[in-house]
């Protein structure tokens, strides 16, 4: 009989074809080779209180009286949700406190838990002797890290059985927090047979004769995506963009003038967008050190454009410097640098050996990350921690980061 794994998030596909984020689904759903797998998440105005995703049993719960306000994780993120209005914060305490009661209830019946985010998810997890991981993805880590919200980070790494983030620096930041006994640094993936060239379909975008670069991801700041639009006034191809976001006003009036260059296609599905990586040419992410210090974490688009073979033109930021290594699966120019960035480009339109030497080794880069080989790796970490063979976190201070 297999054991119980208890999942939290609060970022999930709310419907099938939904275009928030899946990879806490697809690792989950990876996860039942080894468990038996139940997500559970916030609930969200449309979205049904319970179903089965991909195998993976759902329970979205309930945050607040009237329900048609339950609009703090959805769509995007909670913290862009707050800052898009700011009302949204009196949402969450009803957020943690309806978390922690549905967790009250329901721990008994699971094993083990694996909590994505340390905001609310592994904060609210600490309060129980439930044995857990925690992974913290990003602005969970590196923001509100004074007061009260860090004497309740340490809290929840303290408390941890096992703690996984994204990207060495990342690792670097919950070090500085508390120095936890197991950390790792375990990416999230994709599902590289949903991907490939298999599915290309020629002329996708109507672009005839030309390449085509595409970007996908939120149009904010740490994009970098205005530096991109400003590169492709000298490059001769075609730019797709892919996403939304608060500043998608301001990119549109920006790449007014250069036309039918630059096509904005707004968010797609997850099924969508396996044609799209499938039928462009070269896949670009600019991003950049946003003003309030924010990074990249570490870019799943970026895994999803290499399994479709599209070598990879990137700055150097954040966690891309884990995926794209310079002139082995990509092309890495310095933050902002339009004009590198504008080379690089070109360098890949105008050199074919050097685009499938590129291509190929995206491909093979990917394979570690098929979620076949990360639900492996965090079955390995969950038997551990049943077995014993890993202590509690409070009673080691040596820090661990997997390669």
């Amino acid at each position: 009989m297999k054991k119980k794994l208890l999942v939290t998030g609060s970022t999930f596909p709310r419907w099938e074809g939904d275009t928030e984020p899946r990879f806490v689904l697809d690792l989950s759903e990876a996860l039942t080779e080894y468990y038996d797998v139940t997500v559970l998440v916030p609930a969200a105005p449309g979205a049904a209180d319970q179903e089965i995703m991909n195998g993976v049993k759902v329970i979205r719960y309930h945050y607040f009286p009237i329900h048609k306000w339950e609009t703090l994780c959805y769509p995007g993120a909670i913290v862009p949700r707050i800052r898009e209005k700011k009302i949204r914060a009196l949402l969450v305490p009803f957020l943690c406190i309806s978390l922690y009661w549905h967790l009250f209830r329901m721990l008994k019946d699971y094993d083990m838990v694996h909590a994505h985010w340390l905001i609310p998810q592994g904060i609210v997890q600490s309060f129980f002797k439930t044995p857990y991981i925690v992974t913290g993805h990003g602005g969970d880590v590196a923001f509100m890290n004074k007061g009260i919200m860090r004497k309740l980070k340490k809290k929840c790494l303290k408390n941890a059985s096992y703690v996984t983030t994204v990207s060495p620096h990342l690792g670097n930041i919950i070090k500085n927090i508390y120095p936890v006994a197991h950390l790792d640094i375990q990416p999230m993936g994709c599902k590289t047979a949903n991907l490939g060239k298999k599915i290309r379909k020629e002329n996708y975008f109507h672009q005839n004769e030309k390449k085509v670069i595409l970007f996908v991801g939120r149009l904010v700041e740490i994009k970098g995506i205005k530096y991109l639009i400003d590169a492709m006034r000298s490059v001769d191809a075609i730019l797709v963009i892919v996403g939304k976001g608060p500043l998608e006003k301001d990119l549109k009036e920006q790449a007014m003038e250069q036309g039918q260059k630059i096509q904005f296609l707004g968010p797609k599905t997850h099924a969508e967008l396996r044609e799209i990586y499938a039928s462009a040419d070269i896949f670009a992410a600019p991003s950049i050190t946003a003003g309030d210090g924010a990074q990249e974490g570490f870019g799943l688009v970026i895994l999803e454009a290499m399994a479709s073979g599209l070598p990879v033109v990137a700055s150097k930021s954040g966690g891309i410097v884990e995926i794209v290594k310079d002139e082995k699966n990509g092309l890495l120019s310095e933050e902002k640098s339009v004009w590198q960035l504008a080379d690089n480009l070109n360098t890949l339109l105008d050199d074919s050996e050097l685009y499938q030497k590129l291509s190929a080794n995206a491909i093979r880069t990917v394979q570690q990350f098929d979620y076949s080989v990360i639900a492996g790796k965090y079955s390995n970490i969950f038997e551990q921690i049943s077995s014993g063979e890993l202590i509690h976190a409070e009673h080691s201070t040596k820090l661990y980061l997997s390669k």
